[in-house]
């Protein structure tokens, strides 16, 4: 019983000792504005108030105010080299930190990177991966928001070939960027791959670099095209702007809604249009506005606490009539 006694008393002494320290430990406090004074360079991506890139720009802009750093804006009009110029400017400047794109490719990117972080510059990625430089540099800093492109385009494919019912022989016309650099172009890789492998045939078009800054300069190449390929019974957009034009697109080849099966990326105020007038059927939302917010979230954790990159998948929802009210209104403001 003595022994009994003994091991109780030692345990209420262990856990009283414990108590106390736990007592005496002290709790940050939340602090507003924590990464004030620092400098970030954010590239949204197109051009100002652009498809897609105005989402972007809006949860920098909510970071920024969230946040409190002192952000320096470049929109790039989807133009790689215009990018890289960009990106050397920003380097140049010494910010602490740089969000951009990863879509003029890792071979190209790469030196500007590595000066970056040599002279103390953090630099992440948004919607396109750089993943040689993250797994270099993740540890510093470097993060990822964005979808996995190839596994994105593969989960659209997938989906276009179960809602619309696609067989074996089908023609599908897939409007892309397999040749743009980055992950950029595996994403259009990842929809062709996923169709070919039910041997659906593919009339493929690289989206030009009139028609990537300007989804209207592409109304007449997507006319010529379902025109010559009279048995195409579904349309891929690998892009934001062209999905969000889907339902010009349509009615200037003269189509009806729901004459073609329409699947694509990205929302907008225009493609929730789309969805609710019938020509769009479905939508991967890669939710931008979180592209845009969290590696600004990013760089101050790395800059002001010494964490390592985050890396956050932001494509994990599909949207389509069944769905398309509960998020319309975000969609109108651009946050979804």
């Amino acid at each position: 019983m003595n022994k009994l006694v003994s091991k109780i008393g030692l345990l209420i002494a262990v856990f009283s000792t414990g108590m106390v320290l736990s007592s005496n430990v002290s709790a940050a406090e939340p602090i507003s504005k924590w990464c004030a004074g620092v400098k970030i360079a954010a590239f949204p991506g197109g051009s100002p108030g652009g498809v897609f890139s105005n989402n972007v720009y809006n949860g920098i802009r909510q970071a920024e105010l969230d946040l409190g750093p002192e952000v320096t804006y470049y929109f790039s009009d989807w133009d790689p080299q215009k990018l890289l110029s960009q990106l050397e400017e920003a380097v140049a400047s010494k910010v602490d930190g740089i969000a951009t794109y990863g879509y003029a490719g890792q071979q190209e990117t790469e030196a500007l990177v590595d000066q970056a972080f040599q002279q103390g510059t953090i630099v992440t990625t948004l919607n396109t991966a750089l993943s040689e430089s993250e797994f270099k540099y993740s540890t510093y800093g470097f993060g990822y928001v964005g979808a996995p492109n190839y596994s994105a385009g593969v989960a659209l494919g997938i989906e276009t070939i179960q809602r619309a019912n696609l067989d074996e022989g089908d023609v599908v016309f897939v409007w892309g960027l397999k040749s743009q650099g980055g992950d950029r172009g595996q994403r259009t890789i990842g929809v062709i791959e996923s169709l070919e492998k039910l041997g659906i045939k593919i009339v493929y078009e690289e989206i030009n670099s009139e028609t990537n800054s300007d989804p209207d300069a592409g109304t007449e190449t997507f006319i010529n095209i379902i025109k010559s390929n009279p048995r195409i019974k579904a349309v891929i957009t690998d892009h934001g702007g062209l999905t969000s034009h889907v339902g010009i697109f349509a009615e200037a080849a003269s189509l009806a809604p729901g004459q073609l099966f329409f699947s694509g990326f990205d929302l907008s105020p225009s493609t929730i249009d789309a969805v609710r007038s019938g020509f769009q059927n479905l939508v991967l939302d890669q939710q931008p506005y979180l592209q845009g917010y969290l590696p600004i979230l990013n760089i101050c954790l790395t800059k002001k606490y010494g964490f390592s990159g985050l890396n956050i998948n932001t494509a994990g929802a599909f949207v389509d009539s069944s769905n398309v009210d509960a998020i319309a209104a975000l969609a109108e403001v651009e946050i979804r």
